[in-house]
């Protein structure tokens, strides 16, 4: 049976990489997490062990090729997460870019010269957050839950099917939820609709900054839950603040790999002085799978 995920994101590809990429065997295609494209580098795909380089060096061509295969040869239209230093492809696949930075007026507004690339393979794994949703509830009541792991270690994943199995009710009290899904990768919305599986209670807003789409999705859709990934900025710390102060749940990730670290970092540790988040659950590797680890923050 072929991986059709990993089919979809070998699409993104220049065509000589694109045929080494299928060429590998169908074990290594459902576990592979990324494809890395460096400049005068072998080309290599990520496992949960590491990198596994193939038989090809990547040329700089090739690498401004993805670029514009990524974004349908029209950069432009992806200025806004281009700054941020990556792109989202149709089918939640995001394809992180370093180069050289174009700085004006104190900030970033594009990056150039385009050195290497990343391309996330975007997956769902129905039924990894059904055993540890059921102990996100107290009495009934959901408790707002921190993921977290150090970076690829699956946050987005776990945060994905969590969403879908609080909002459909599988073992747990549905809830209405609305996931602001900035850099969309999480629903991955093309046309209005969700081409990841979110749930049926689920109300998405995508490419929206969290700290301003988490006060409207809360005025504008009374949701039970309000769920984020991937924490940056102290302006989405207040927004999680005060839809907690109106009685809403909350579910979000940061990167970290235990609760030492994120009390380690500034940003985190003023987070946790919030007292938001109640519960949390840690994403960790054992003979090469993950276990979902979930702890009391308090």
């Amino acid at each position: 049976m072929k991986d059709s995920r990993y089919e979809q994101a070998a699409a993104i590809l220049p065509v000589r990489l694109r045929r080494l990429a299928l060429n590998v065997a169908e074990e290594e295609r459902e576990r592979a997490e990324e494809f890395r494209l460096r400049a005068g580098r072998r080309f290599a795909m990520v496992l949960p062990e590491g990198e596994r380089e193939l038989d090809a060096e990547v040329t700089a061509e090739e690498v401004e090729l993805l670029c514009d295969l990524a974004t349908s040869f029209s950069r432009y239209a992806s200025t806004e997460t281009l700054r941020e230093g990556f792109i989202s492809v149709e089918g939640g696949f995001r394809v992180g870019l370093c180069g050289t930075a174009v700085m004006k007026e104190g900030g970033i507004t594009n990056v150039k010269n385009i050195s290497s690339a990343a391309v996330r393979i975007a997956r769902e794994f129905k039924g990894a957050g059904e055993e540890a949703a059921q102990a996100l509830f107290h009495d009934g009541t959901y408790c707002s839950t921190l993921l977290y792991s150090p970076p690829g270690g699956g946050k987005t994943t776990l945060l994905r099917d969590l969403v879908r199995v609080l909002s459909d009710g599988i073992g747990v009290p549905p809830q209405r939820v609305a996931l602001v899904d900035e850099r969309g990768e999480v629903a991955a919305m093309h046309r209005g609709q969700a081409q990841m599986d979110v749930g049926r209670r689920t109300d998405v807003l995508d490419a929206c900054p969290k700290a301003l789409g988490i006060p409207m999705v809360l005025r504008a859709m009374n949701p039970r839950i309000i769920a984020v990934d991937e924490i940056t900025a102290r302006e989405d710390i207040r927004a999680m603040t005060y839809a907690a102060g109106c009685g809403v749940g909350l579910l979000a990730t940061v990167h970290a790999g235990s609760r030492e670290e994120i009390l380690e970092k500034p940003l985190y540790r003023e987070m946790m002085e919030t007292g938001v988040f109640s519960k949390g659950i840690r994403i960790c590797r054992e003979k090469g799978q993950r276990r979902y680890i979930v702890e009391e923050l308090e």
